[in-house]
C-alpha cells in the first residue's frame, strides 16, 4: 500500500459547472446563492472580448442587477483591491461574480476578504488568516491556466514592497465555479501560451509537492497529459475547440491538484520577479520551472520518470535519471515550441536583483512544499541559471 494512503489528508474543492456554453449558468448561479445585486469584477480585456456583457444578460434574465468594476492590471495591486472594496461596500450588492483570468478572480477574493474582514490586504498575506466568512462568489475562468476558480489561493502585489503575497485560505474557494471553454477563443496567442505554462507548472510542482496526496496526484497527471498533448493546437489556432476544451480542463483539474497540494520553489521564485517586474506569470513560471525541475530531480525521481510518461517520453528501457531527464527536457522542447522566453534576462531581470529575491522567496508559502530543501543560497544559484 502506498505510504501516503495511510495518512489524513484533505481534499476541497467548488462546485464546478464544466461545458460548451457554461457561461450562460451564471444568472442561475448566483441566483442560487442568494445573491439579490452582483459585483461584477473583470478587466479590460475581458469587457472588450463582449464576455461580461454576456455575463450581464444571463444574471439580467433572473431578475439580478449588476455593479461592473474592472479597473485592473496584470498581477492585481494592493492599491486596485482597496479601490475595489470601496467600490463594493458603496454599491449595497450582497455577492460577487468574477469574470476573467486569474488577476480578476484574485482581486475578487482580495475584495471579498476586506469586504467583511476590515483591514488591508497585506495583513491576510500567508495561511488562514481570514476569521469572517465572505460574501457568495461565483467565478467565470477566461484563460485555461491559473486555475484561481477552484483554488484556496489569492494573489495580490504589495506594490510598498514590490512583493507578490501569496493568501492561502479555503475561505476563498468560490461557491462555483464556471468553466466554459468557447471564452477561451478570445485570448491572444501570447496569453494562451503563457495561461497553458502557468498550468503546466501548476501540476508539476503539485505532483511532486511535500503535500502530494493520491487525490491531487490524478488531477495533476491528468493535466500534464492534457496539456503535453493539447497546448502547442491551442496556441496554433484560436477556433481549435478541442483544444481549447482540453486546456480549459487541464487548467481544471491543475487547479483542484496545487490548490489542495501547494505548489514549490518555482512559484516562490516566481512570485518574487513579478511583483519587481510586474510580468506575465506564466511566462516566468515557464522560465524557472525547468531549472528548478533540475534541482528537484535528486529528491523525487520516481516522480519525474511519471512527469515524463505524462509529458508523451517513451521510457521503456530506459534507467529512471535519464528517463526523468527526458521529461524535463520535453518540458522545455513544449515550452520553447510556444514561444516562451528561456531566460530571465530575456524579460528584464538583472543579476542586482537576485540577493533581494532570493530573501523574500524565502518567506513564500509555496517554497514550505517544495520537495527538496532550499535555502537562500540554494535560490540565489538558480536565479543565476536561469538569468
Amino acid at each position: 500500500m502506498q505510504k501516503n494512503l495511510l495518512t489524513i489528508s484533505k481534499f476541497v474543492a467548488p462546485e464546478i459547472i464544466f461545458g460548451l456554453g457554461a457561461l450562460s449558468q451564471v444568472g442561475e448561479s448566483a441566483a442560487r446563492l442568494g445573491i439579490r445585486k452582483v459585483f461584477l469584477v473583470s478587466d479590460p480585456g475581458v469587457v472588450n472580448a463582449g464576455w461580461v456583457e454576456k455575463a450581464l444578460s444571463y444574471l439580467k434574465e433572473v431578475g439580478i442587477s449588476a455593479v461592473v468594476w474592472y479597473n485592473l492590471t496584470t498581477n492585481p495591486k494592493d492599491s486596485e483591491v482597496a479601490q475595489g472594496v470601496n467600490r463594493y461596500l458603496e454599491s449595497g450588492c450582497d455577492g460577487i461574480v468574477a469574470v476573467g483570468g486569474g488577476s480578476p478572480i484574485d482581486a475578487a477574493k482580495a475584495i471579498a476578504i476586506l469586504a467583511t474582514n476590515g483591514g488591508q490586504i497585506k495583513d491576510y498575506e500567508g495561511v488562514n488568516k481570514i476569521t469572517s466568512p465572505l460574501p457568495p462568489m461565483v467565478v467565470v475562468a477566461t484563460t485555461g491556466g491559473s486555475g484561481a476558480e477552484v483554488s484556496q489561493f489569492s494573489m495580490i502585489v504589495e506594490k510598498g514592497r514590490r512583493v507578490k503575497m501569496a493568501i492561502i485560505s479555503k475561505s476563498l474557494i468560490p461557491d462555483i465555479a464556471i468553466i466554459d471553454p468557447l471564452l477561451l477563443q478570445t485570448k491572444s496567442t501570447r496569453l494562451t501560451a503563457a495561461t497553458g505554462v502557468d498550468a503546466l507548472s501548476h501540476a508539476i510542482e503539485a505532483y511532486v509537492s511535500l503535500a502530494a496526496t493520491p487525490l491531487t496526484d490524478v488531477h495533476a497527471l491528468a493535466a500534464i497529459r492534457l496539456i503535453a498533448s493539447n497546448l502547442r493546437e491551442s496556441v496554433a489556432c484560436k477556433t481549435n475547440l478541442e483544444a481549447k476544451s482540453a486546456m480549459a480542463m487541464a487548467s481544471l483539474q491543475a487547479g483542484l491538484a496545487f490548490s489542495n497540494a501547494i505548489l514549490g520553489a518555482t512559484h516562490a521564485m516566481t512570485h518574487q520577479v513579478d511583483g519587481l517586474l510586474d510580468l506575465h506569470h506564466g511566462e516566468t513560471n515557464g522560465i524557472l520551472l525547468p531549472y528548478v525541475m533540475e534541482f528537484n530531480l535528486i529528491s523525487c525521481g520516481d516522480k519525474f520518470v511519471h512527469i515524463a510518461d505524462a509529458m508523451g517520453v517513451q521510457t521503456t528501457g530506459l534507467g529512471k535519471w535519464k528517463a526523468a531527464e527526458k521529461g524535463i527536457a520535453a518540458v522545455r522542447r513544449l515550452f520553447r515550441d510556444v514561444g516562451i522566453p528561456e531566460k530571465l534576462s530575456q524579460v528584464g531581470l538583472k543579476e542586482a536583483h537576485i540577493k533581494e529575491l532570493s530573501a523574500n522567496a524565502l518567506r513564500d508559502a509555496c517554497l514550505v512544499t517544495n520537495p527538496r530543501d532550499a535555502g537562500v543560497e540554494e535560490i540565489e544559484a538558480l536565479y543565476k541559471r536561469a538569468l
